[in-house]
């Protein structure tokens, strides 16, 4: 069966690499009155219905007051698009503000394809703006350079760039593929909110690795035959989300670690469909995370 691509993977979104190489690129497209701007406040941004607000190079410097630029490429129709990023977010990730102003966690699964790419990538240059600002080797300041996609260290010369974690999700089913396991963090507890298991790839691990190890710790379960099903970034703080099913050897196994994961549980169709609908006995991911896809993929056409 396909899988649909996840919600932030589905833009055809031009970033225009080539065009990085122009060091007036940023001053030059901000003079342009065709140029739109994606202000950015953390993970936050602007939206109305499914769309993301653009502003013009003007009225995003008014908005986002101190701020770093980045280049994020051109739309379907040509313009260039980029992003005015500032540090603090405006409230929670997890909420919508009343004057419009909503997360990537919150909002990115439900923009249309083209302002879902744009908005994963602003907000992950943006987090990495405020993260990096100084040389990892000498402590020097490393302004950025390469239209926001690379810095240079002002003391010791050396270059360095957006960082990308990779991180593995996994659904994981019995034998018969007829129930689904998923676990509760201890901070979900309050929301009765339930997820696939996911964990970043340790040094030297291969993806494999990573997700028996992972799944074992957080379930207790031994999982084989798996397959991959689909990526996405996911800027928290600087992922990539490499998703998978698995099967589970050993499903009475299943246990919490009781630190991270205080509960898991194995749920039948029936509950998941109605869980995703709103009306089922747990809460599930939102639909921008990769968690969400990989839960109503198991589900097919029940979904």
């Amino acid at each position: 069966m396909r899988l649909q691509p996840p919600a932030l993977a589905r833009s055809s979104f031009d970033t225009a690499a080539a065009e990085r190489a122009s060091e007036d690129l940023i001053p030059r497209l901000r003079a342009d009155a065709g140029t739109r701007v994606l202000v950015i406040r953390g993970d936050r941004a602007e939206i109305t219905g499914d769309r993301l607000r653009w502003r013009t190079p003007d009225e995003a410097a008014a908005v986002a007051g101190t701020a770093e630029w980045g280049f994020l490429g051109r739309a379907g129709d040509g313009s260039a698009r980029l992003v005015a990023a500032s540090v603090p977010a405006a409230a929670g990730d997890d909420a919508v503000d009343d004057d419009g102003w909503a997360s990537l966690r919150m909002a990115g699964g439900d923009l249309v394809d083209e302002d879902a790419g744009a908005f994963v990538t602003a907000v992950a240059l943006g987090r990495w703006f405020a993260d990096f600002r100084f040389c990892p080797r000498c402590g020097a300041p490393a302004p950025l350079r390469s239209a926001g996609w690379s810095r240079s260290c002002t003391g010791c010369g050396r270059e360095q760039f957006p960082r990308t974690d990779p991180a593995v999700i996994v659904a994981v089913r019995d034998v018969r593929n007829e129930r689904i396991l998923l676990g509760q963090n201890a901070s979900w507890a309050a929301h009765n909110r339930f997820s696939t298991f996911a964990g970043f790839v340790e040094a030297g691990e291969s993806l494999e690795t990573a997700i028996r190890r992972e799944v074992a710790e957080e379930a207790g379960v031994v999982v084989d035959d798996l397959e991959y099903r689909g990526s996405q970034g996911w800027p928290y703080p600087r992922s990539l989300m490499l998703g998978f099913h698995a099967v589970a050897a050993d499903a009475p196994a299943a246990r919490p670690d009781g630190e991270e994961i205080v509960a898991v549980r194995w749920f039948t169709r029936d509950e998941i469909v109605s869980s995703l609908a709103g009306t089922g006995p747990v809460s599930l991911p939102g639909t921008a995370s990769i968690a969400h896809r990989l839960i109503a993929d198991w589900c097919g056409e029940h979904a």
